[in-house]
C-alpha cells in the first residue's frame, strides 16, 4: 500500500517489520545502484534502532550488493551515543557487525570513506565530537559553498516520541545551529550524543524514515500530518527531492 505526494512524500506500508527491513534494504542497495549510473561519489547516511540494524543486516545478504561500485560510495551517520570506539550500544559497532565491515573486507569499500562520528575515545566532549564531524562533512560538500555533502540517502530511524537521529522533543538540540550538535540530557540512555542538526537533514536528497510498531503509530501520524518539530522532531526530517516514510502495518496504524 502506498500513498503518494508528487515530488514531495511517499509513505509506503509493509505487512510486518521483518519485511520492512527487507523491502528497505533492496530498496537501499538500488537507489544507491541507480545514483551510481548518474553521478559519484554517493553519500549514504546510516541509522541505528532495530529496522535500521536489520535493514543493514538484510543489504550484507542481498546478491545487489556485489553489483555496486562499492570504493564510490562514502557512509555517514545521523547520530551516535557519546560512548567509545568498539562499545556494542554505538550506532557503529552494530552497524559494522551488520554490513559495513563485511563491504570493506569483501567488496572494496574504502576504510577511508567509512565516517563514525567521533566518541570519547577521540575527543573529550560531545562538543568536540560534534565539531570534528562538522569539518569532515564540510570537506566532503564539494565546491558550491555547501556545509555538508548532498545525501544521495539518509536513513533514520523514529522513537516512540517521535525523535529522530538525537533530536529530541522539546529538547535544546531541536533549536541547534551549524550542522552538527553534541547532545547533553538526552531523555534516552545515554545522555550524551553526538547528532546532525535539521539543517543537515534537510540537506539530503532524499530522507527515509523507517520505522516498525504499534508504539509508533501515534507520533508516525502525527509527523505526517505536520505537527509541530517540537513535539515530533521526525514532522522536520523533510529531504530536498523526496522523502520516504517506510512503515511496518502496526507503524501505520493499520495492523492487528
Amino acid at each position: 500500500m502506498a500513498q503518494e505526494s508528487p515530488g514531495v512524500r511517499l509513505v509506503v506500508v509493509h505487512p510486518d517489520k521483518e519485511v520492512l527491513a527487507e523491502a528497505a534494504a533492496a530498496r537501499l542497495l538500488t537507489r544507491v545502484l541507480d545514483v551510481q549510473s548518474v553521478r559519484s561519489p554517493v553519500h549514504v547516511v546510516l541509522t541505528g534502532g532495530t529496522v535500521g540494524i536489520a535493514t543493514l543486516a538484510a543489504a550484507a545478504t542481498s546478491p545487489l550488493v556485489r553489483a555496486i561500485d562499492w570504493s564510490g560510495v562514502h557512509l555517514w551517520w545521523g547520530d551516535e551515543r557519546f560512548l567509545p570506539d568498539g562499545d556494542a550500544d554505538r550506532n557503529e559497532t552494530q552497524a559494522r557487525e551488520a554490513l559495513v565491515d563485511a563491504l570493506v573486507a569483501g567488496h572494496g569499500l574504502p576504510e577511508a570513506n567509512v565516517h563514525p562520528m567521533p566518541g570519547p575515545s577521540a575527543v573529550a566532549t560531545p562538543e568536540e565530537g560534534a565539531a570534528a564531524y562538522a569539518r569532515l562533512l564540510a570537506e566532503h560538500a564539494g565546491d558550491d559553498g555547501a556545509s555538508v555533502p548532498a545525501f544521495d540517502v539518509l536513513l533514520l530511524g523514529m522513537g516512540p516520541d517521535g525523535h529522530v537521529a538525537s533530536l529530541f522533543p522539546g529538547h535544546e538540540g531541536l533549536e541547534a545551529t551549524g550542522t552538527t550538535t553534541g547532545v547533553h540530557g538526552s531523555p534516552k540512555p545515554p545522555p550524551e550524543r553526538v547528532s546532525l542538526t535539521f539543517e543537515a537533514l534537510r540537506a539530503a536528497r532524499e530522507v527515509w524514515v523507517v520505522a516498525a510498531g504499534s508504539e509508533k503509530a501515534d507520533r508516525v501520524a502525527a509527523a505526517l500530518r505536520g505537527d509541530p518539530v517540537t513535539e515530533v522532531p521526525a514532522a522536520g526530517a523533510v529531504g530536498q527531492a523526496r522523502t520516504l516514510w517506510l512503515l511496518d502495518a502496526q507503524a501505520a496504524g493499520t495492523g492487528a
